[in-house]
């Protein structure tokens, strides 16, 4: 019987070595054994998932009982009403730090925190309130009063601010994404962040998070609907909305939010003559880990934020062609399980571990989110994995482990896999665009 030790650790290396979420890893490491159902605290189910806006909204549903007519209303089949994917490129720099950062998008509007579920919610016809005051007292009482009547709430708390991702303190500030705020108790309110155990956050930790980023402040979403079933035709209508959302809004001609993001970024990273070029930007390499890192974390599923979601989605086709009754929406999904790995290969190309400093900082990223997905009793293990990721990060803030004889080779094998990306997202972007117009 393998113990909980050793099965963190296999499923922690998993994770680190193939980009996978911790459930994902979990499972393959368990196999067919399969290992405990889902936890159930104060109520709520924990069932884990990988895109945090879907997998909040998802769960809510589950728990209020709202349904498709024939099928639940999943987290693929929920990207793929909110508008499916996306794709976005920005490289920042700060001259307040001297830091560079970059930014990638992989769904459809990622650029506005709230409009895929407004979006979704809407194309669904569910009753929900949201709640966008600006007052931190005010915020405070609402999200009190809801829990205390048995609603969950989707928020959005700074990953700073929350702790449990246990950032540095120049992280402050950056964001986050929803999760479900689903009890309260005492000090404590119950967070689900895709997680498979329970997590408790002090009140006062959520309500400075909710407060902190100014663009979403205090904002949560309450759904009213309960124990209704959404009619197929208006299922129909959002699914075949959504798809037709994706291939209008990724055709598009902008280099920063449509599928052109990718070819820029391709170009960028060997250029050496634009002031946005990889070769200048990074000309003096400090900053070059941390973006090299971001590009793993931001593409894998083990990162904070869900990853490229190329295979989420692929399973959302797979559902939208029995909604649609579309047997061709069925075998475009493969394209897309395809372009994932794809994406997989490019992450692995930017973070190599035969690095050993580099491995290292995958496995304690992966611990990291492992120990998140476990809730309340990760907690000492990811506060001390993050000590040693974030030591280590900053050990090598202004000198890359990697030589600018790899680090080239890096930049050009990214740049080619970048363009081939592209290539297939536009054809399989077309494919789909003529299965809708039957």
């Amino acid at each position: 019987m393998t113990s909980g030790k050793q099965l963190k650790a296999r499923v922690r290396a998993r994770m680190a070595r193939t980009g996978e979420r911790y459930a994902v890893a979990r499972a393959h490491v368990l196999g067919a054994s399969g290992g405990a159902g889902p936890v159930v605290d104060a109520g709520w189910t924990l069932r884990g998932g990988t895109d945090p806006d879907t997998a909040a909204l998802a769960n809510v549903l589950e728990h209020r009982g709202v349904t498709g007519p024939d099928w639940p209303l999943t987290e693929p089949l929920l990207l793929v009403v909110g508008g499916g994917l996306g794709a976005g490129y920005i490289l920042w720099e700060f001259a307040h730090d001297d830091s560079r950062v970059v930014t990638l998008g992989f769904t459809h509007s990622w650029q506005y925190f709230d409009r895929r579920l407004a979006t979704t919610v809407d194309r669904l016809g569910l009753d929900v309130a949201w709640s966008r005051t600006g007052g931190s007292g005010a915020a405070a009482r609402a999200l009190a009063s809801t829990l205390a009547a048995g609603d969950p709430a989707i928020v959005w708390p700074d990953r700073y601010h929350v702790g449990y991702w246990n950032l540095p303190e120049h992280l402050d500030g950056h964001g986050g994404h929803p999760v479900v705020a689903y009890a309260g108790g005492g000090d404590q309110v119950h967070v689900d962040d895709r997680t498979l155990g329970p997590l408790t956050v002090p009140v006062a930790a959520v309500d400075r998070a909710r407060a902190r980023v100014g663009s979403y402040k205090n904002t949560m979403l309450v759904v009213r609907s309960s124990d209704e079933v959404v009619p197929a035709d208006r299922l129909r209508a959002a699914v075949r909305d959504g798809l037709q959302a994706m291939v209008d809004h990724l055709a598009g001609s902008s280099t920063s939010f449509a599928l052109p993001a990718w070819r820029k970024w391709s170009r960028l990273l060997v250029d050496q003559r634009a002031a946005k070029g990889w070769p200048t930007v990074f000309a003096d390499r400090r900053g070059m880990l941390r973006a090299l890192a971001g590009v793993w974390e931001g593409v894998e599923p083990a990162g904070m934020d869900g990853g490229h979601l190329r295979g989420l989605f692929a399973d959302g086709l797979t559902q939208a062609a029995a909604v649609l009754e579309e047997p061709a929406l069925a075998a475009e999904a493969q394209r897309w399980q395809e372009i994932g790995q794809r994406w997989h290969l490019l992450a692995e190309t930017a973070l190599p571990d035969d690095v050993p400093a580099i491995a290292e900082i995958r496995e304690l990223t992966a611990t990291v989110t492992g120990a998140v997905a476990e809730g309340d009793a990760g907690a000492a293990e990811r506060t001390a994995a993050a000590e040693q990721l974030w030591r280590l990060r900053a050990e090598h803030a202004d000198a890359s482990p990697l030589d600018e004889e790899r680090l080239a080779s890096i930049r050009t094998a990214m740049s080619a896999q970048l363009a081939a990306i592209h290539e297939a997202e536009t054809s399989a972007v077309a494919s789909l665009r003529a299965v809708l117009s039957r």
